[in-house]
């Protein structure tokens, strides 16, 4: 077949949701039994991957603070590259493609370059984790409005985050391990007070998840203490503190 003719693939940008295989949507399991090409980040677990078929390409292109296998422009590259060759493609990322996964990054690569591009959403990993925790993002006694921000963006401090943290609101901060210092500091020069009740919900719905609670002045005390490893969240606001909505999996959290 000539270079005019080939078929060219479909780019389907899957939400793995927060690890655990049965978490997953069944459009995903099935689009995941049947691609023939699957990119992966580092989050997905063998349970996972386990259900491609056995001839199916695996390709990590997982990412470390400070270190990728590959930049983000050569992911988008490759899932274009591969999808013009005829593959259907699966781009398989933890929780939900559109929340901090770049999937609206690839989604816009896929169409400058002709490709079709199908999102199948992800139980996101602050659902994810706030349901395994017990921790209602919102409460009508205690919170209407939640955010979600990233903890890693370029030029943290001087991002405005006036109100997104306080009485009746919940802030659910992707990616803030390193940075819990800068984030305590600027939350608190912001006007929050140093006793808000946080959460630190790592390895969120996984066998090893821990649930680490505090206060907000105490935050980066707290991360360095108990060595948080990312994935992790933060969550600030009265929602964490709220023992009247815990579950059994709240058996192993950390209370600090």
């Amino acid at each position: 077949m000539s270079a005019a003719m080939q078929q060219i693939g479909t780019i389907y940008l899957v939400g793995a949701g927060p690890g655990p295989v049965d978490l997953l949507t069944l459009r995903a399991v099935r689009l995941i039994e049947r691609a023939g090409v699957i990119v992966h980040d580092g989050l997905i677990g063998p349970d996972i991957l386990g259900l491609a078929r056995p001839d199916a390409r695996l390709v990590s292109v997982a990412k470390q603070r400070a270190r990728h296998t590959l930049p983000q422009e050569a992911i988008n590259a490759l899932l274009v590259r591969e999808a013009l060759a005829g593959c259907d493609v699966v781009r398989l990322k933890g929780g939900d493609p559109f929340i901090f996964g770049r999937g609206g990054e690839e989604a816009e690569a896929a169409r400058a370059a002709g490709v079709p591009v199908e999102v199948v959403p992800g139980i996101s990993a602050a659902n994810g984790a706030a349901a395994a925790s017990g921790i209602a993002l919102t409460h009508r006694d205690a919170s209407s409005i939640v955010s979600f921000v990233a903890g890693q963006c370029k030029g943290l401090a001087e991002q405005n985050w006036s109100g997104l943290a306080g009485k009746g609101r919940t802030l659910v901060i992707y990616m803030g391990v390193s940075t819990a210092v800068q984030i305590a500091d600027k939350l608190m020069s912001d006007g929050l007070t140093p006793d808000v009740p946080v959460a630190v919900i790592e390895n969120a719905a996984r066998p090893e998840m821990r649930v680490l609670r505090g206060l907000l002045a105490g935050l980066p005390d707290l991360v360095e203490r108990e060595a948080v490893q990312s994935p992790a969240l933060i969550v600030i606001g009265e929602v964490t503190a709220r023992e009247d909505i815990a579950v059994a999996a709240l058996a192993r959290e950390v209370v600090r």
